[in-house]
């Protein structure tokens, strides 16, 4: 059984852990994955950071980190979402983002932006997004690296 909870500061070495697994997070990803993880453990949220933790076990299996965007009112972005490979595929990455946009609109947020990169790689994670009800609505070319463009989603709450 999944249960889903706030992360605590006990989460973060099996989520940096299984974060090394994951393809789409490249090495030198990881240390920005830990320092958002670090800012969102601020129980005051004055990093603007809020993450919620996927557990099986008593063992994390996935997270979801998001905030709202800098000088926007209700524009929130999800800013890093993972489940660990030997429990993808089980809804658990659903659950986050569905967790997600309900702590979002509670905290009067309408709508949420993501961003991806469009090299083969993320084409799983760009199915995902979209499966999640998200639209790509920009693409901006060359933007990581030649032939690697940034792709940005979109999704208005009900």
């Amino acid at each position: 059984m999944i249960a889903y909870r706030d992360l605590i500061a006990a989460d973060r070495p099996a989520i940096t852990e299984f974060l090394k697994w994951i393809p789409e997070f490249a090495p030198d990803e990881l240390p920005v994955a830990e320092e958002v993880l670090d800012d969102s453990l601020d129980e005051s949220h004055e990093s603007g950071y809020y993450t919620i933790v996927a557990v099986k076990d008593g063992c994390p299996v996935g997270y979801v980190t998001y905030g709202n965007t800098p000088l926007s009112k209700g524009n929130w972005e999800i800013y890093w979402a993972a489940v660990n490979p030997t429990e993808q595929g089980r809804g658990i990455g659903r659950e986050l983002m569905y967790r997600a946009e309900e702590a979002i609109k509670g905290l009067g947020g309408w709508q949420i932006t993501l961003e991806t990169s469009s090299t083969p790689l993320y084409e799983k994670t760009r199915r995902f997004h979209m499966k999640c009800g998200f639209k790509e609505i920009v693409r901006i070319p060359d933007f990581y690296d030649r032939d690697d463009d940034l792709v940005i989603f979109f999704k208005k709450l009900e």
